[in-house]
């Protein structure tokens, strides 16, 4: 009998743990692609480089907000930020969800690169 019972024991916690793992996971949706975040025609600029920033929210078991706005805008900012730069080329957007047990966090991820306008 001792057998059967740890044998019972280890298929439920097996069971258990494979339905706690099939809670949580991960998708990501291309948002797309701009020449840049501003008008850039006549302007000559200088660039500073490439960087990734990205902006979050999290919720708690899904619905209820527990951190500020996920916006396309505050990822752009905090990329241009970065590098003190004044705006971004050749910039690419995507968005990502990752479920977890208790929460849920919502990103914006921006890609490209940081210019500076030469005055």
């Amino acid at each position: 009998m001792r057998i059967g019972t740890a044998i019972t024991r280890v298929l439920i916690s097996a069971v258990f743990l494979i339905g706690i793992l099939g809670l949580s996971g991960c998708a990501m949706t291309p948002g797309g692609v701009a020449a840049s975040t501003t008008p850039i025609e006549g302007r000559s600029y200088v660039n500073l480089g490439r960087t990734v920033q990205t902006d979050s929210r999290v919720y708690l078991l899904g619905f209820i907000p527990v951190t500020g706005a996920n916006y396309t805008r505050d990822a752009i900012d905090k990329a241009v930020r970065s590098k003190r730069g004044d705006a971004m080329i050749d910039v690419t957007v995507e968005s990502f969800w990752q479920w977890w047990i208790l929460w849920t966090r919502v990103a914006t991820r921006v890609e490209g690169d940081v210019i500076r306008f030469q005055r």
